[in-house]
């Protein structure tokens, strides 16, 4: 491998976005109108939020609960969201009782860790486990029109025994997933006829689950997202799994912090051959961006085993003394499996929209504000 190819690859891992307003310019659709006003894309908003939160919760046996939205640093319980230190949350001081019983306090990213501790607090058994409606921040996103500095994502998690930690429990879990999307599309297409229209096609029935060694070795010329693409033309909707894996080109399909999700264990393809990974994400084919669009991010989470070869690969094994690792190290939480799904990436999908601006409200750019009034986008201030 080169070293132009060695810097490619790198690039193709320093986070999410495309990368450049000139990009986002050339990607986004031209002679784009929306198939909802305003009113009525608010309306959708809440029938396909209603839906999935009801639908999930029966499909995977959830309850809404609480979530927070910030965390004591000390906690440990803060998603870092890759293993590299690029992305990083943000920490303010709470002064309280004039210094005396200060705290540290950060924005969450995501509750990942949050919700296994959760497990056990509201007692879940096995089977059982929770759905949040959590909001985060995450700074250092490239803003264009499918990443915001403002998250809202449907984060569950699930109680599971050690026998459930493999590929065949997970697919299962997905194929759950999947039945509540595609109901969630054909509900709100019942109730908004203006979505359904030839232009655009409704979304599989089934979901293709393909490994990110399968993945790269079907297009090993191609940068992580342009094989995304390249399988999605071909499947509109997959399931990418052993993400965080450093694979045969000598990167891992994308970062993946060390301390959730389970990307080391060694599993077994179905035609016999050695594979690592018990997560992955779910990304479809967006008719109306013509782009990958990702919807989801999940897996089966660490365990003790998994936990300290992470970390060590990471080089983050001093992490071990913080509250949360302390007690999966020591068996203190339930083994679990759990995801975010996110909601403003489903709007968008469901209602045929070119911008998270037009279903969220969030801050932008003023020069992706204006490519976007000069595509006819019109995003929500």
């Amino acid at each position: 491998m080169t070293e132009s190819e060695i810097e490619r690859k790198k690039a193709d891992l320093a986070g999410p976005g495309i990368g450049s307003y000139d990009q986002v310019e050339r990607a986004l659709p031209t002679n784009y109108d929306s198939l909802l006003n305003p009113k009525d894309t608010q309306r959708a908003v809440f029938t396909v939020k209603n839906y999935i939160e009801e639908n999930l919760c029966k499909e995977l046996n959830l309850m809404m609960v609480q979530v927070p939205l910030i965390v004591d640093v000390d906690s440990g319980v803060n998603d870092m969201l890759d293993r590299d230190g690029s992305r990083t949350p943000i920490q303010f001081h709470i002064s309280n009782d004039h210094d005396k019983n200060p705290i540290d306090a950060q924005v969450v990213q995501a509750a990942t860790k949050w919700k296994r501790i959760a497990l056990k607090e509201f007692g879940m058994k096995v089977g059982e486990g929770l759905c949040t409606d959590m909001r985060a921040i995450r700074k250092d996103y490239f803003l264009d029109h499918d990443h915001s500095a403002y998250v809202d994502q449907w984060d569950w998690e699930r109680a599971i025994t050690a026998d459930q930690r493999n590929l065949d429990f997970l697919k299962q879990i997905v194929r759950k997933i999947w039945i509540v999307i595609k109901g969630a599309d054909a509900y709100v297409q019942n109730l908004f006829p203006q979505l359904k229209t030839d232009r655009f096609p409704d979304l599989p029935e089934e979901i293709k689950f393909i490994h990110a060694e399968d993945l790269l070795e079907m297009y090993p010329d191609l940068p992580r997202k342009e094989r995304e693409t390249a399988i999605l033309q071909k499947y509109p909707a997959v399931f990418i799994i052993g993400i965080g894996w450093v694979l045969k080109d000598g990167f891992p399909h994308e970062m993946r912090a060390a301390d959730y999700d389970d990307w080391v264990t060694e599993t077994v393809s179905e035609d016999g051959r050695p594979m690592h990974g018990l997560n992955g994400d779910i990304l479809v084919w967006n008719p109306v961006t013509e782009r990958r669009h990702e919807l989801s991010s999940m897996g089966i989470r660490v365990d003790s085993k998994s936990l300290r070869k992470q970390l060590g690969i990471s080089n983050q094994l001093d992490w071990l003394k913080l509250p949360y690792h302390w007690a999966i190290t020591n068996n203190e939480v339930p083994l679990s499996i759990g995801g975010g799904i996110g909601q403003s990436r489903t709007y968008m999908l469901l209602l045929r929209k070119a911008h998270l601006g037009e279903v969220s409200v969030s801050v932008w750019p003023k020069i992706l504000k204006e490519i976007s009034e000069k595509k006819n986008i019109h995003v929500l201030d």
